[in-house]
């Protein structure tokens, strides 16, 4: 169990666990399977979502129904490092949906994005046409994702 930087009980714990795995969980549904009054969950959750610890509720689509199979870690080095390139590379890469994921790293490469595509013709155009021509890059280093074995957006709490 990670160490959280807010103390919670279980119920709490309990809350936060079963709306990671059903957003879509009334506040009934909710406080039947924590075994709370709806009113004493309703206040808990909005309590977890005033500290921060909820951060917002969302769907998850299917990729491969929507036509987006492909998956694939990008590597980018930049020409510079200084905080003004940083922030023209990130404030860049948010216009493109493609990219559903870019971490700033600590090692050779400065940033890894994650790129969801249709297929081969698709990752070609947006590494050719998206990825190289993002401001400061000098170097693109893909690999390609050959199928999930584990994926979530669940923490442990």
């Amino acid at each position: 169990m990670s160490k959280l930087a807010i103390d919670l009980d279980r119920r709490d714990r309990a809350i936060l666990n079963l709306l990671q795995a059903d957003g879509r969980l009334s506040n009934v549904e909710l406080a039947e399977r924590v075994n709370l009054s709806p009113s004493a969950c309703l206040r808990r959750v909005k309590l977890l979502e005033e500290r921060g610890l909820i951060a917002r509720y969302v769907m998850l689509l299917d990729e491969k129904a929507v036509g987006l199979p492909g998956v694939a870690f990008v590597l980018i080095t930049l020409d510079q490092q200084g905080r003004g390139a940083l922030d023209t590379f990130e404030a860049a890469i948010q216009r493109h949906p493609e990219v559903t994921e870019c971490c700033l790293l600590a090692g050779a490469a400065d940033y890894m994005v994650r790129v969801a595509y249709a297929d081969a013709a698709d990752f070609e155009r947006i590494h050719t046409e998206i990825l190289t021509q993002l401001p400061g890059v000098v170097r693109v280093q893909s690999t390609l994702a050959l199928r999930s074995v584990k994926k979530t957006t669940a923490l442990p709490v």
